[in-house]
């Protein structure tokens, strides 16, 4: 029969190691829940001789009966970190928080486990504060409230809704599979936009290159020919010097130092103008604006905010206090103001839906969807609807904007380069014509 290492804690929340002899995985774990334990980790122990298993299961069978030895309180220390809690993490360790608090865990002990299973950084810290927060008395969702480079606003009022509610573990698992779904939809335009911004960048470089190190040599050669250059390689030279740096003797810095740090220079600057409001807004709606890519951004937003919607009013949260955290939540400045408006309709007493048929914001459809799920009362579920039928169009979408930017970029590429070959050729040509002149 397999034996199975396994670790778990106890009812008074003590951790136990161990060994034990079941048929398979699922009959390890019912045996661990007939003694009283919950299972953290159960696997199949790979052990070298009887003596071995046998020392390792008295060893187990002994530190169950003696309750297991408390383990000691080590110093959290310091640790440095910057900016926010990666997803993936935030959303591996609400999974965990959700099955611990599912088997009866007293949170305070889900919550020292799972910091003690954490690496040194950033969420580890937060983990410990939130622990020594929640000891000292306070509500989870106040001592995440705290923290909100980890967790955010719509995570913190989620929690306080399942702590009121008594079904916080329910509320995690939501705040788990929300935090995927967000996440996995972020990934899927990303990866998109890898394959144009890795082809034109090479292309950038390339060029550059050949303007740096090729054109001048090409430069010397039509100067001891003494050929005319045509309108099209003196323009093609005059670039080629401004980004060696020969163009003017005032010229202090290359041009190609320019070319490889705009790039970097224009993400600073996007990234300042959208700290201000008005920045914001005028980019959101300047890119809303761009054919193909504007259709997009809408499309990711209605998927956003639905789906935060629809997992706050399934959480409990009331409506207006939902309305107003995925407003500050959608990161898009056209349905944050659209998302106000639907709060202060709501408010006066008027419908949701009513306001979103004004802004056109939504296509008809999710308008209509949202009116039929007030109608029902069944307004999460239509909003999770909405959201779902959203996330693929944002598949249809990226396809359909790849499709349109490889063809653009094979042409705009092709006639760069056709327009180097060609401003170098035609010198050429008139060499090879006074050659067989002269002769």
């Amino acid at each position: 029969m397999p034996t199975f290492q396994y670790e778990a804690v106890n009812a008074a929340g003590k951790a136990q190691k161990g060994m034990l002899e079941a048929a398979n995985l699922g009959d390890a774990q019912n045996q661990l829940k007939e003694q009283g334990f919950f299972p953290t980790s159960v696997e199949e122990a790979k052990v070298k001789g009887r003596a071995a298993k046998a020392a390792r299961t008295k060893r187990g069978k002994k530190g169950a009966a003696e309750g297991g030895a408390k383990p000691k309180k080590k110093g959290r220390g310091f640790s440095l970190s910057i900016g926010r809690v990666n997803t993936k993490k935030m959303t591996t360790f609400t999974r965990q928080l959700s099955t611990l608090q599912d088997a009866g865990l007293p949170l305070l002990r889900s919550i020292q486990i799972l910091e003690s299973q954490q690496k040194p950084g950033k969420l580890k810290s937060v983990l410990g504060q939130v622990a020594e927060d929640v000891e000292s008395g306070n509500a989870l969702s106040e001592a995440m409230a705290k923290h909100p480079k980890a967790f955010d606003k719509l995570y913190s009022k989620m929690v306080a809704a399942g702590e009121v509610g008594g079904v916080l573990d329910i509320i995690l698992q939501r705040l788990a599979d929300f935090m995927e779904k967000g996440e996995r939809l972020k990934r899927r335009i990303k990866g998109a936009l890898i394959y144009p911004a890795v082809v034109v960048s090479i292309a950038v470089l390339i060029v550059t290159g050949i303007m740096y190190f090729v054109i001048p040599k090409f430069q010397e050669i039509f100067n001891d020919f003494d050929v005319e250059l045509p309108g099209l390689t003196l323009w093609l030279v005059d670039t080629s010097k401004w980004v060696a740096g020969n163009s003017t003797e005032d010229q202090a810095v290359p041009g190609a130092i320019y070319i490889i740090l705009s790039p970097f220079v224009a993400f600073a600057f996007y990234k300042l103008i959208r700290i201000t409001g008005p920045g914001k807004a005028v980019t959101d709606v300047l890119f809303s604006k761009i054919p193909v890519l504007g259709g997009l951004i809408k499309k990711t937003a209605i998927a956003r905010f639905t789906r935060t919607l629809g997992t706050l009013i399934s959480a409990g949260v009331p409506i207006l206090e939902a309305i107003l955290i995925t407003r500050d939540t959608s990161g898009n400045y056209i349905y944050e103001k659209a998302l106000t408006s639907v709060h202060d309709s709501i408010r006066d007493g008027e419908t949701f839906s009513g306001p979103l048929r004004e802004a056109k914001v939504c296509d008809p459809i999710v308008v209509n969807m949202i009116d039929v799920g007030e109608e029902t009362g069944d307004l999460d579920v239509m909003l999770m609807k909405i959201a779902d039928n959203y996330d693929e169009e944002v598949d249809v979408a990226v396809a359909s904007l790849l499709s349109l930017l490889e063809p653009f970029m094979v042409v705009i590429l092709g006639g760069i380069v056709g327009a180097i070959v060609l401003a170098l050729f035609l010198p050429l040509v008139k060499m090879i014509e006074s050659v067989s002149q002269s002769k």
